[in-house]
């Protein structure tokens, strides 16, 4: 569904961030990475979080490079992550910085395009388990965090296929269903006690590593690429979406 929410025209001024602290999940390589360097942009401090540690450093020196706060990194493989790992990460998190202004959960597992009836338990399990499971782990262990902030904001990655399910997709449709599920539990949860908003955002076919695999026949360059995609993802994380919550969004009409 389009959402008037987000300005088609927004324009987000260079200081949107300034002095907020964001974890960016997936934050390697597509969209996660244009966030981060994006929020960086608008003066944040990104806690980069991904499996791939040299896609992590990529991103960190990019950052640096472009004259942004400098960045923290947290390899973390949400595949496998122990709850303890979570506990970890929040730790670490609050001995550095004390608070958490942002949480956008990027990262998504694909996983198997093939019917439900020869769909594989293992492929099924680890989807779930980056794509649920993770995000709840992640936002239960953050929750205080966002508490400590002024104002904070957690964004969802959704997709058109996690609002109307689609055949052959599997446990990535599911998956997202489930997470609009989570966005909109934890925001009413949170809604009238807490400073914390709480959407979901899709962004739509985009030039992405992910979207090429899901669509190998299709010209990459027909989509928008992950950087077009931007004012949206600011617009939740700064504070002119102030009394934003609970909303299914587009990033793009």
């Amino acid at each position: 569904m389009h959402s008037p929410v987000i300005p088609t025209d927004y324009s987000p001024a260079q200081d949107l961030l300034q002095g907020k602290v964001i974890l960016v999940t997936g934050a390697g390589d597509g969209i996660g990475r244009a966030a981060a360097e994006s929020y960086a942009a608008h003066g944040a401090t990104v806690i980069l979080l991904g499996r791939t540690l040299a896609k992590l450093e990529a991103v960190y020196d990019a950052i640096e490079a472009a004259g942004g706060a400098q960045p923290a990194l947290f390899p973390l493989d949400l595949a496998t992550a122990s709850e303890a790992d979570y506990a970890n990460l929040a730790e670490a998190m609050d001995s550095t910085f004390g608070h958490l202004d942002g949480l956008l959960h990027n990262a998504s597992l694909l996983g198997e395009r093939r019917p439900i009836a020869s769909a594989t338990w293992p492929a099924w399990a680890e989807v779930m388990q980056v794509n649920v499971n993770a995000q709840f782990l992640l936002s239960r262990a953050l929750l205080p965090l966002l508490e400590q902030a002024p104002q904070a904001s957690i964004v969802f990655t959704s997709s058109g296929v996690g609002r109307r399910g689609r055949a052959y997709w599997g446990a990535y449709a599911v998956s997202k269903f489930a997470t609009e599920g989570l966005m909109q539990v934890l925001a009413d949860e949170l809604e009238n006690t807490s400073r914390i908003r709480v959407n979901s955002l899709n962004p739509g076919a985009t030039n992405t590593a992910m979207r090429r695999s899901a669509y190998p026949a299709e010209t990459p360059t027909v989509n928008p690429a992950p950087q077009d995609l931007m004012p949206a993802y600011l617009y939740l994380m700064g504070n002119d979406s102030l009394g934003v919550t609970g909303q299914a969004l587009n990033a793009r009409a």
